[in-house]
């Protein structure tokens, strides 16, 4: 016997819109939409993407069955791919943290959905509250270990400013790495590329406790601004502004070497 589809309400309620009692609620109280794109190419969705023509249709049966390939779901104001998993970039904003239970500033999850939420949404890393730029978030744990593992080495690129002039001697100690007082065993090389006097673009492979702003004070300079432009293969686009987020491609995923 062939097996059985997944039902509207079972479909509604991986995606964190409550219970499957809750979903079916929604559903017959005639607050929930079923889309297709109308066209080939689907975009990889956030609110940096251009509006594409979707043909929609109001839900009213909880029990239908739903095919989730290539199907979107509206749900009150929120328009969202259907996604087994969750695999989000993020232009944080600075004064931020990432943080559910945040002590001094927003949090970074007050800029998704209830919904994201609800599925286990979390931070691949952490940036400090000062700190902008490019974030990973996920509800996939697989996803969260496989680039934060100090074994797998996944470069991150930040654009560094400085309080003081980055001078040759300071990069050729940067590349060759450094000793951070209280770790063990000097840093990793870092690629450095001088772009101002004071502003200079980095990559690291390592996530040690602020890290970029530890090396170069080994140095004897001062770090005053640090923005993460790129993870891997993936870069921080212009038209992602900062508090705007969008969902990874699996031609991302797959680039960043997970596999799950």
């Amino acid at each position: 016997m062939p097996k059985r589809k997944a039902t509207l309400a079972a479909a509604l309620a991986s995606q964190g819109f409550g219970s499957r009692k809750d979903c079916q609620r929604l559903i017959r109280a005639g607050k929930v939409a079923t889309g297709r794109a109308l066209g080939d190419a689907l975009p990889i969705g956030g609110p940096d993407q251009p509006e594409i023509a979707m043909r929609w249709e109001l839900a009213r049966d909880p029990e239908a069955d739903f095919e989730p390939e290539g199907a979107w779901l509206r749900v009150g104001d929120l328009e969202m791919p259907w996604r087994e998993n969750l695999f989000l970039a993020f232009h944080k904003p600075a004064e931020t943290e990432c943080s559910h239970s945040p002590t001094h500033h927003q949090s970074v999850f007050s800029f998704f959905p209830e919904a994201f939420l609800n599925r286990g949404l979390e931070a691949v890393g952490r940036l400090d509250a000062d700190t902008t730029g490019l974030l990973f978030l996920s509800d996939a744990g697989g996803f969260i270990h496989h680039l934060t593992s100090p074994r797998r080495h996944v470069p991150k690129t930040y654009q560094v400013g400085l309080k003081h002039p980055l001078s040759t001697e300071q990069m050729t100690r940067l590349a060759a790495g450094v000793e951070l007082r209280g770790d063990e065993g000097p840093t990793g090389p870092a690629q450095v590329e001088r772009l101002e006097e004071r502003l200079c673009r980095m990559t690291i492979s390592e996530g040690r406790y602020h890290q970029v702003k530890r090396m170069f004070a080994a140095v004897g300079n001062r770090v005053e601004t640090i923005h993460r432009v790129s993870i891997g293969p993936v870069g921080l686009e212009a038209s992602l502004l900062p508090g705007q987020w969008r969902f990874l491609s699996s031609v991302e995923t797959d680039a960043l070497g997970y596999k799950g």
